[in-house]
């Protein structure tokens, strides 16, 4: 998946840069969709991907149901339904001895899940297919808009040290929350110790019930399990810096420390993985960053993390992603990229339709991370949706999982 490149002695001006409609930065699941899209419309697109693909990385790995308009639109609606997981019916509560079951909500649609070795490979190859110019494993280095507005520089460098330049009339910067990159567009760098961070495991083996997708609940954190591909359970998961450094043990990893922990206090996680081995190493990644961001700032649009973030324990990730790349394409796709003014009106669009599509469920996972995170919510909680279940999936509902996306068959 890697384009060599020639070596440049110094940056070429804006004027001999390769000359693009748009320039993405990142080909996760946001970045990705929205090369496709615009791409399909006729755009000139270039990809930037810093890491060879396929590659693991800390994500949930669920696709929720409203995103399959958006998969029917990048034309990987097949593909995606041959690789992955079963169909999620049921969502699960496990919280220390208690675990409840509930459906998911009716119209919801079939959420299923797949590993981001496999969907970010079929996004970026299907990017590639239509087009779209691919660097990887290329980094962005500098983002830098010229005196009028109408184009933005970008510097690349390859494995090599290889210096490329692009020029674009518009930029998307889709390259996760977590990424440092010393671009204009990362968010600021702090460290505390309520600091959650992420973490992530495969396992085979294991005795997760076929369309089941539990909430795991635990002291100092909280995650999710889910199939995707080749019979692979996801255990995704957050932690508090606090809490992870009180648990470890003199000597221990962190994930050792982690994998002990989510055991020994949460029986639904003990009896699912009983007999289960890892299929790959723990990863770690964070921390994160939750909350609404500006969507377009100093001429640079922004998808996927980098837009909003919900606390993973709604499972969005990948949906909101997909989903904000989706409309940013559609909204571009309006405008003349040539045009200052009608970029910044496109900018303006986005954002209102980016905040009512995503803002509930963030403001939710806040709330519900929160509480999956208390072992005082825990007790009281728990035997009350033993009795409710139902208030289970009315909080899939709140997460998102049945918010259609406005107007999906108008994309073209």
């Amino acid at each position: 998946m890697s384009m060599p490149m020639s070596r440049l002695e110094e940056a070429p001006s804006l004027e001999e840069a390769q000359g693009y409609d748009a320039v993405v930065i990142g080909a996760g699941p946001a970045g990705s969709a929205s090369a496709i899209l615009l791409a399909e419309g006729g755009w000139r697109v270039a990809l930037v991907e810093r890491a060879p693909f396929p590659r693991r990385k800390v994500c949930g790995e669920f696709v929720s149901g409203t995103s399959r308009p958006v998969l029917r639109a990048l034309g990987l609606e097949a593909a995606f339904d041959r690789e992955a997981g079963p169909p999620v019916r049921r969502v699960v509560l496990m919280a220390g001895r208690h675990v409840v079951a509930a459906p998911m909500p009716a119209d919801a649609g079939l959420g299923r899940a797949l590993g981001r070795d496999r969907l970010d490979l079929l996004l970026a190859e299907r990017a590639a297919s239509l087009g779209v110019t691919l660097f990887q494993p290329f980094r962005a280095v500098a983002i830098d808009g010229d005196r009028d507005g109408a184009r933005t520089r970008i510097q690349l460098e390859g494995p090599q040290g290889e210096r490329v330049v692009l020029a674009a009339r518009v930029t998307i910067a889709a390259n996760g929350s977590w990424e440092r990159s010393n671009l204009p567009t990362d968010l600021p760098r702090r460290h505390g110790p309520r600091d959650e961070l992420g973490f992530k495991a495969h396992f085979r083996g294991d005795r997760l019930t076929a369309g089941d997708m539990p909430l795991l609940a635990f002291p100092g954190g909280y995650g999710g399990m889910v199939r995707v591909d080749e019979g692979r359970l996801s255990l995704s998961c957050c932690i508090r810096r606090e809490a992870l450094e009180r648990i470890r043990q003199s000597g221990e990893s962190a994930s050792a420390a982690l994998h002990r922990h989510l055991v020994a206090t949460t029986r639904g996680i003990a009896e699912t993985l009983e007999g289960a081995d890892l299929a790959g190493p723990w990863l770690a990644a964070g921390p994160i960053r939750p909350g609404l961001r500006p969507v377009h700032a100093d001429g640079v649009f922004r998808a996927g993390n980098l837009a909003g973030e919900a606390h993973p324990v709604v499972a969005e990730g990948i949906s909101m992603a997909l989903q904000s790349g989706w409309l940013l394409a559609r909204t571009l796709m309006r405008a003349d990229p040539g045009d200052v003014a009608g970029r910044e009106s496109a900018a303006q669009d986005y954002a209102r339709v980016y905040r009512r599509q995503f803002a509930t469920r963030i403001r939710a996972a806040r709330v519900f991370a929160a509480l999956a995170g208390s072992p005082a919510a825990h007790g009281a909680l728990a035997p009350v949706l033993a009795r409710a279940p139902a208030l289970l999936s009315l909080g899939a509902r709140l997460s998102g999982k049945a918010r259609a996306l406005p107007d999906a068959t108008a994309l073209r």
